[in-house]
C-alpha cells in the first residue's frame, strides 16, 4: 500500500467513510499533503464509495483545492476592489519577477506557489498578501521584493523587518 493510500485511508477512516463527510476528507487529505493527488482522489472514490465524478467535481470547484503540489508557503495576493486600486497589480507583477513564476505556479525549489485571489475582508489594510494565513498589509512594491527572502530568513532563525 502506498503512502497515499495509507494517509488516504487513514483521514477516511475518522469519517467512518461517511459520503456526507467528502468535503472534509478532503480539505483534510489537502490540509495534510498540501494538494489532491489523483491517486489519492481516486482512493476516496473507492473507500467512500462515491463516485470518481462526484469526488473530482468537489475537487475542481472549490479553490481552495489544488490538484498541483502547492510550495511550503502559498502566497495570495489580493485582487479586491480596494487592494486592485491601491497597488495590487503592481504587488503581483513584482512577486512573479521576484520568484521567477507566474500565477499558479510553485517555485522549482518547492517553497513558494503564487496565487492571485479575491477580496480577503480585510480592505483597510490594503493592499494585502497573505501567506499560509499571516496577513502582510499595506503591501509596496519594496516590502514585496524583500518578502520571499524575510519569509526564508525567519526559517533560518532571523528577524529581519
Amino acid at each position: 500500500m502506498s503512502e497515499i493510500q495509507t494517509t488516504v485511508d487513514s483521514i477516511v477512516d475518522q469519517y467512518q467513510a461517511d459520503p456526507t463527510g467528502l468535503l472534509s476528507v478532503l480539505q483534510d487529505i489537502q490540509a495534510k499533503m498540501n494538494y489532491l493527488p489523483q491517486e489519492a482522489l481516486e482512493r476516496v472514490s473507492e473507500r467512500m464509495k462515491v463516485p470518481m465524478p462526484r469526488v473530482a467535481g468537489l475537487a475542481t470547484f472549490y479553490s481552495a483545492f489544488s490538484l498541483k503540489p502547492r510550495g511550503r508557503r502559498v502566497i495570495n495576493v489580493c485582487m479586491g476592489t480596494a487592494c486592485h486600486v491601491r497597488g495590487a497589480p503592481l504587488i503581483l507583477d513584482t512577486l512573479e519577477r521576484k520568484l521567477g513564476i507566474g500565477i499558479d505556479e510553485t517555485t522549482s525549489d518547492g517553497e513558494f506557489t503564487l496565487l492571485k485571489v479575491g477580496c480577503l475582508g480585510a480592505c483597510a489594510l490594503g493592499p494585502i498578501v497573505e501567506v499560509n494565513g499571516e496577513i502582510f498589509g499595506q503591501m509596496t512594491v519594496t516590502k514585496a521584493d524583500k518578502l520571499p527572502d524575510k519569509l526564508l530568513k525567519e526559517d533560518r532563525g532571523g528577524t529581519e523587518k
